[in-house]
């Protein structure tokens, strides 16, 4: 599989302007040759191809208005009219519904929160002895290297992110050398907002809630940036200050993200999630805290090192009521207010925890021997009424009704 490494770069101030050119003339080149297919498309004529751009861009060099080009790697200016193939592929993909829909490809802006460059092999970049990245008409620029990479990269991508740092992608090739040797325990994962995840042997991992802890700090920026006269010199720090406060609260974000979801996937051979409707949940009231959790990040961190270290990861649909059904008999005992926590189940008399009522549940849907080991839903000690002393009060038999919705009973 391909994994993307990423690594922090510290240009200095000569290197920091050739790649603020280059980032403009991969700009350039893309804008100019979308807007010659717009043109061609408005005008009726037929889809311009790669090759037609790639001889406009040559000419384009000799020219006196385009001259400054040349000052720039040629790859790169290549590799952003093969950017221009792919949002025009996935655009096209998403109307055939080869894949969710895509916008049209839009006109690039040199105030994006990102500006990005790509290098392949024939630009004859490398990293040196001494540990630097040297890349093309930039220089040798100083790497951190937290890490080693498991195998020799063929493209490196130069990242500038709104905060103004700058950082070395790397997409490497991977085998199957790194499988955890396997393991018995199988766990079901309730993601919320009380508590970020709910397993179902009864753990409850609490929410750090980073955007929130940080939106003091945030406030402050913001207000001092809304104070400064625009396009002048203090506006553009006070934009920085904005941006690195909020880099601050994503990269904290991320590190929790990859340290929960490697310690789930080393500790558990299968593991079941709920498939959430993000979107949806992040036009409610909620939207805030559903954006400050970052369920899909850390869903899509669990997909894919399950697929690296040879783990198992099921996904159960939106629909199922897992927080409806009991998870000791499996009776189905109705939809209930988010106020409720803990509930009594009206057919076994088990006293049941809402979350991990639920991840049992979710276990149990993905077909994983879910295990309730810790968790609130032993059955309670419920009083005989006065009218039923001397009686045995029957149980309901087990209903089929669990079954049609895909959570098996005990």
């Amino acid at each position: 599989m391909q994994l993307r490494y990423s690594f922090r770069l510290y240009p200095s101030a000569g290197q920091r302007m050739a790649l603020a050119r280059a980032f403009g003339c991969a700009r350039v080149v893309f804008n100019d040759a979308l807007r010659v297919r717009e043109e061609a498309r408005a005008a009726g004529a037929p889809f311009v191809t790669s090759a037609e751009l790639s001889r406009n861009l040559t000419g384009a060099k000799k020219t006196r208005e385009r001259v400054w080009l040349g000052e720039v790697s040629a790859v790169i200016l290549q590799q952003s009219l093969r950017d221009l193939d792919t949002a025009y592929r996935n655009f096209f993909d998403g109307l055939k519904g080869k894949r969710p829909k895509m916008g049209v490809p839009r006109f690039k802006s040199k105030r994006d929160n990102r500006q990005s460059i790509r290098f392949t092999a024939n630009a004859s970049w490398r990293i040196t002895p001494g540990g630097k990245l040297r890349l093309p008409k930039v220089g040798d620029v100083p790497v951190r290297w937290s890490r080693t990479l498991p195998s020799t990269p063929s493209t490196v991508t130069v990242v500038k992110d709104a905060a103004g740092r700058y950082f070395a992608s790397f997409v490497v090739e991977t085998d199957a050398c790194e499988v955890l040797p396997e393991t018995t325990p199988e766990i079901g994962i309730d993601l919320g907002l009380g508590h970020f995840a709910v397993l179902s042997d009864g753990r409850k991992i609490d929410s750090p809630r980073f955007l929130r802890r940080a939106e003091k700090r945030l406030k402050k920026a913001q207000r001092d940036l809304s104070r400064k006269q625009k396009g002048s010199n203090n506006r553009g720090k006070a934009r920085l200050k904005v941006a690195r406060a909020h880099a601050q609260v994503t990269d904290a974000r991320r590190e929790f993200h990859h340290r929960l979801s490697t310690r789930l996937i080393r500790e558990n051979q299968a593991i079941a999630v709920e498939d959430l409707c993000v979107k949806g949940l992040a036009r409610t009231r909620l939207a805030k805290s559903v954006h400050d959790a970052g369920w899909s990040a850390f869903v899509s961190m669990l997909e894919y090192k399950a697929a690296r270290y040879g783990r198992t990861l099921v996904k159960i649909g939106r629909f199922e009521p897992t927080s409806q059904v009991c998870s000791a008999c499996g009776v189905k005992d109705g939809p209930k207010p988010l106020n409720v926590r803990e509930w009594t189940c009206s057919a076994c008399g088990t006293g049941l925890d809402r979350d991990v009522n639920a991840a049992v549940n979710v276990a149990k849907a993905a077909g994983l021997a879910a295990s309730a080991c810790g968790a609130q839903v032993r059955p309670a000690p419920v009083p005989a009424q006065r009218s039923e002393t001397g009686t045995r009060q029957e149980l309901p038999t087990a209903s089929p009704q669990w079954e049609q919705i895909g959570i098996p009973g005990l």
